[in-house]
């Protein structure tokens, strides 16, 4: 690694005012699973190192006015395992199980995963497909953004280099809905998935018409993708089989990936829409059993 300050504010507003003097010769550390390794290869060489370590108020779960807040400090494994998110959002923790191995999930922050943007994360379709907000904040205030318009590039989103995420916005899902995230591994268990697929449907139950449906695909473009031309396919539309297949085509389409270890562009992209339509019909399957449970 290149020589760095490193500081331990107390106080999130120690952290904003020290982004606000130094800009982007500052990088902020939490679980540091992403960070310490481009340290070490040298894609980041920051003058500063800012770490939120004793910022303990963003470490909690807290219901709030129909969405649960997820602060930027909780580890994966904190997720994985709170008994609010299995009652509340169950998705979002069978999810953060599948992230690489439980040591890692005892370290990496939701937060930090976030600001890095990798687009073959896990969480990041789940996210996506639960609507879900980011708050930011600065010492000029706060501001919230839809997670759909928070990456803007490869490793790259709309943070400026004064601004901490603090917080992630979930909505709890309405009665009747099902959701599911799938995972194709043909490696490791704990490896980057090939293709990442996360759905949500909410359907009435005496016709079988899906009121919203929400997809989100991790793995197969520079950023984590909202399949919206999909959704539309569905929405309004009393399910079949056959269209599920043609919202997985339609997602396909929305598919960038590239070639690597993991499996060729083409391969990812006919993966997509299989997965699509899979995770599509298993969130169904699921919406039928929420509203027979009740």
């Amino acid at each position: 690694m290149t020589p760095f300050e490193y500081r331990e504010p107390d106080t999130q507003e120690e952290a904003l005012a020290l982004l606000h003097e130094h800009g982007e010769d500052a990088k902020l550390i939490a679980g540091g699973t992403a960070l310490v390794i481009m340290l070490k290869q040298r894609l980041l060489m920051p003058a500063s190192l800012v770490s939120l370590r004793r910022l303990r108020s963003l470490g909690d779960i807290a219901p709030v006015n129909g969405e649960l807040r997820l602060g930027a400090l909780l580890t994966h494994r904190a997720v994985e395992t709170s008994p609010l998110i299995r009652t509340r959002v169950p998705l979002l923790g069978e999810t953060y199980r599948q992230v690489a191995t439980i040591r890692i999930r005892n370290m990496a922050t939701v937060g930090e995963a976030l600001a890095h943007a990798d687009p073959n994360q896990d969480p990041l379709a789940t996210l996506l497909a639960l609507d879900a907000r980011v708050r930011l904040a600065s010492a000029g205030g706060t501001r919230e953004v839809p997670l759909d318009g928070f990456f803007t590039g490869y490793y790259e989103t709309v943070v400026r280099p004064d601004e901490l995420l603090t917080d992630v916005l979930v909505p709890v899902p309405a009665p009747h809905t099902g959701g599911v995230y799938l995972k194709f591994l043909p490696r490791t268990a704990d490896d980057y998935a090939t293709v990442g697929v996360a759905a949500t449907l909410r359907i009435d139950p005496a016709t079988e018409v899906c009121q919203e449906c929400r997809i989100g695909m991790a793995c197969v473009g520079p950023t984590p993708i909202r399949a919206r031309q999909a959704e539309a396919l569905l929405r309004g539309q009393r399910l079949t089989p056959e269209l599920l297949r043609e919202a997985g085509a339609a997602a396909q389409q929305l598919t960038d990936p590239l070639s690597d270890v993991r499996g060729s562009a083409d391969y990812k992209r006919a993966m997509a829409s299989v997965f699509v339509r899979r995770a599509l019909e298993q969130a169904w399957q699921r919406s039928r059993a929420a509203g027979e449970a009740r």
